[in-house]
C-alpha cells in the first residue's frame, strides 16, 4: 500500500491530463493533486469545463493562457517556465507527471515543449519532487491511435470502472462526442517513463537523442 502523496499534473491542455494519466489520479482519490493546464485559460469553453473536471477528480488546479493558435508558433522555453513556477504551488511534490519530449501523437509542438521546460525546470533544481513521471503514447506516425510506447517504464491497465470513470469525464464532463479523436483515443492502458533524478533523465535524453 503506497502512503500518500502528493502529485503534480503540468499538461498544455484541458484533457491531457485526464486522456494521458486520468487512470493514475481516479486510482488515488487519497493523494493530494495539483493539474496545471497552461492553455486555454480565456478559452469560454475549455476552461470552464476544466474546473469542473477539477471538481470531478478531486483535486486542486490552475490554467494559464499560452498561445495555442493552430499555426503552433514556438514559444521561448523561457516564457514556459516562467509560466509554470508562477502557477505551480512551492510546496515540494512526491511525484511530477508531464508530457513525453515527443508528445503522445504526431504532433503538437505545446506537448514536446511542456516536456522540455519541465526537464529543464527540475534539472536546474527549480522544481523540487522526488520523482519525474512524463507520458510514454505513440501514434506510428498517425497510422493508428495513441498506444503505449514499448520502452515504456512503466504500464497500467485500468480496471473497468476507472475507464468508464475516465471516457465519462472525456465525454459528459469535456463533451466530446464518442464519435470524436479524444473519446475514441482514450487509453485503457496508461504509460510513462520514470526518473528518480535529474541525472537519470539528462542520461535517458541522451540515449534518445533528445535535446535539451
Amino acid at each position: 500500500m503506497e502512503a500518500t502523496r502528493s502529485v503534480a499534473v503540468i499538461v498544455a491542455h484541458p484533457d491531457d491530463e485526464t486522456l494521458w494519466a486520468g487512470g493514475q489520479i481516479l486510482r488515488h482519490p487519497d493523494w493530494n493533486w495539483f493539474i496545471l493546464s497552461l492553455c486555454r485559460a480565456s478559452d469560454p469553453d475549455r476552461a470552464p469545463k476544466f474546473r469542473r473536471v477539477l471538481t470531478r477528480l478531486g483535486a486542486a488546479g490552475d490554467i494559464a493562457d499560452l498561445d495555442d493558435g493552430a499555426d503552433q508558433h514556438p514559444l521561448p522555453p523561457g516564457q514556459i517556465e516562467a509560466v509554470i513556477t508562477a502557477k505551480l504551488p512551492t510546496t515540494p511534490f512526491d511525484r511530477i507527471l508531464t508530457h513525453g519530449p515527443h508528445g503522445e501523437y504526431t504532433r503538437h509542438r505545446r506537448h514536446e515543449e511542456v516536456s522540455r521546460a519541465v526537464a529543464g525546470l527540475w534539472r536546474d533544481g527549480c522544481l523540487p519532487t522526488h520523482e519525474l513521471r512524463m507520458f510514454a503514447y505513440e501514434d506510428g506516425n498517425r497510422t493508428y491511435l495513441p498506444r503505449p510506447r514499448a520502452d515504456a517504464h512503466v504500464v497500467c491497465t485500468l480496471a473497468e470502472p476507472i475507464w468508464q470513470a475516465k471516457y465519462e469525464i472525456i465525454t459528459a464532463l469535456y463533451g466530446f462526442s464518442p464519435e470524436s479523436w479524444e473519446a475514441r483515443a482514450t487509453p485503457r492502458d496508461e504509460a510513462m517513463w520514470h526518473f528518480d533524478s535529474p541525472t537519470a533523465l539528462r542520461q535517458w535524453f541522451h540515449d534518445q537523442g533528445v535535446s535539451t
